[in-house]
Parts: structure tokens; sequence; C-alpha cells
């Protein structure tokens, strides 16, 4: 049973955001990090606007390379470079110290339009 704490949002392709903060951060969600198994390397964003579900970075385990997509709209205002030396952050702590990067969203609404637990949840199974 995957963790799927109530106060983030989540993208239909795994990643969440904590709408709750002004400056959000966005990672992958314990049922991706399940799926992909052991994480090996991050391409961190590079810093700046982007746009919501635009392709921003990817993560690489041992089974397979991930597109991560910003799940709001705005700037990119910071990345976890602990990620460089220790990609398996992701997978021990992927809403904590696994977060891959921070963004000031343009929008509030977006978040809104995400889902929720309960959805993100039914939608996992």
């Amino acid at each position: 049973m995957s963790l799927v704490p109530d106060q983030l949002r989540y993208r239909d392709s795994h990643e969440w955001v904590d709408p709750t903060q002004a400056v959000s951060p966005v990672g992958i969600t314990d049922h991706a990090q399940a799926e992909l198994t052991d994480v090996v390397f991050v391409e961190l964003p590079k810093l700046g606007a982007v746009k919501a579900g635009q392709q921003v970075c990817v993560v690489e385990s041992v089974k397979a390379a991930s597109d991560i997509y910003s799940p709001v709209s705005g700037e990119i205002t910071e990345v976890n470079n602990e990620l460089t030396a220790n990609p398996g952050l992701i997978n021990t702590d992927p809403y904590g110290a696994g977060w891959i990067f921070k963004i000031k969203a343009s929008d509030a609404a977006e978040a809104a339009s995400l889902k929720d637990a309960a959805a993100y949840k039914a939608m996992i199974g």
C-alpha cells in the first residue's frame, strides 16, 4: 500500500506538489518510486520558468528512465542537489528528503485542478 499524503496534489504521471507552501516542493510519489525500483541517477531541472505538464528532468532507475513533468506553471527556484550524490533519497523518503525541485507557482488554481489524495489513491488502486 503506497503512502499518499493528504495535503499534496498529484498528476496522473505520478508527480506531487505541496500547494500549501508559497514555494512548493515537487517530487515523485511513493507509488512511482516503488514502480521504478532503485533510483540510480537524477538529471535535475534547470532553474527558471516552466509550464504545467512540461518535461523538466529525468529520473533513472535500474529498470527504466522516467521523464518528470512540472505539476504546475511557475518558476523553478531550487533543485535538490543532495540527489546528485544520493539519488536513493527518492526511494527512501519520496515526500521528504527526496524532493526534486521547488517551484513558485504562477497560478494557484492549477494545483487545485490536480488529483487530491483520494483521487490519486483511486487511480493507483
